[in-house]
């Protein structure tokens, strides 16, 4: 129990904190850091640099799924074509990723 509970000292002994008892917050604070906020930066900044990158002719799926050809890109909108007959203007920020060449025609 001396794990959860430090254990009670006399009143002519002064308790001073080791570096033991800063150790394992440490630890834990290095392991979050590789774990969670390292990938989730580097994965947001491969996609900031996909959303950059992307061209006329790009075919691109949605955040909601709509997978569909790139016709113009503004600096805020992008206007896709789903159908033959159907354009839709969709945020730039919401292009989730890029197909390869050709992967609409194969569907």
């Amino acid at each position: 129990m001396d794990f959860f509970i430090s254990p009670a000292f006399a009143a002519g002994e002064a308790a001073s904190p080791g570096l033991m008892d800063f150790a394992f917050p440490i630890v834990l604070l290095v392991l979050f850091y590789f774990m969670l906020i390292r990938p989730q930066s580097k994965r947001a900044k491969e996609h900031r640099a996909m959303q950059s990158a992307l061209a006329k002719g790009d075919e691109v799926v949605t955040d909601g799924g709509l997978m569909g050809k790139i016709v113009n890109i503004g600096d805020n909108a992008i206007t896709v074509q789903l159908a033959e007959n159907l354009e839709v203007k969709v945020r730039r920020e919401s292009i989730n990723s890029v197909l390869p060449k050709g992967t609409l025609k194969k569907l």
